[in-house]
């Protein structure tokens, strides 16, 4: 009798979910972290590029150890903070991995800049294979942060319309931040890149 019962209520409830979005807010919350992953395998791969970029450098850049410092202490921040897809939804996790995220993307474009003073280093086989390296992770990081956006936009618009809103409540889902828009101009500034330059001494 009780399996009777489930046979004739399983294809009701199934019918009521499928009518009401239920099924839309799972594929697109599976979406949005399908695409964080993606997104946080570029910073891992950039962050594994970091240590050898410092090495082949280390040699060259003599005068600028605090460069080398910062670069090395950004990256180590940026490991010390360990996030997954289930961590979209805490924001002062989320928050502090962007704000490390910056910090490193900031040291390197520090270093990257200060490079251009290296004719040597940039002849360097390995320093010009390590930059390309870098340049390609980079461009994939901002082509996966698209995605990322536009994956957050499109579940943020199915939780928020009626009615699959009221399903969205029942279920207990919520609007998730786009990490890292509010932030675009600071993060895709050009780095300043001061020199101190002391006159010789006069004989």
């Amino acid at each position: 009798m009780k399996r009777l019962l489930l046979l004739l209520v399983f294809p009701f409830v199934a019918a009521v979910l499928t009518g009401c979005g239920y099924n839309d807010i799972q594929r697109l919350d599976e979406q949005v972290k399908a695409t964080w992953s993606q997104t946080l395998n570029q910073y891992e791969r950039r962050a594994e590029l970091v240590p050898k970029l410092v090495n082949s450098v280390n040699a060259y850049m003599v005068n600028e150890r605090t460069v080398l410092t910062e670069v090395t202490e950004a990256r180590a921040k940026v490991g010390s903070i360990q996030i997954n897809v289930d961590d979209l939804q805490d924001p002062a996790l989320m928050a502090r991995f962007e704000q490390a995220q910056a910090q490193l993307t900031s040291a390197l474009s520090r270093l990257i800049a200060v490079s251009e003073n290296y004719p040597q280093l940039k002849s360097d086989g390995l320093f010009r294979d390590l930059m390309t390296q870098l340049e390609g992770t980079e461009n994939r990081i901002a082509t996966e942060r698209g995605r990322y956006v536009v994956a957050v936009r499109d579940y943020n618009l199915i939780v928020r319309q009626f009615p699959t809103l009221i399903t969205a409540k029942i279920f207990g889902y919520h609007t998730m931040e786009n990490y890292g828009v509010s932030k675009q101009a600071e993060i895709t500034r050009d780095p300043e890149v001061k020199f101190d330059i002391t006159s010789p001494a006069k004989p």
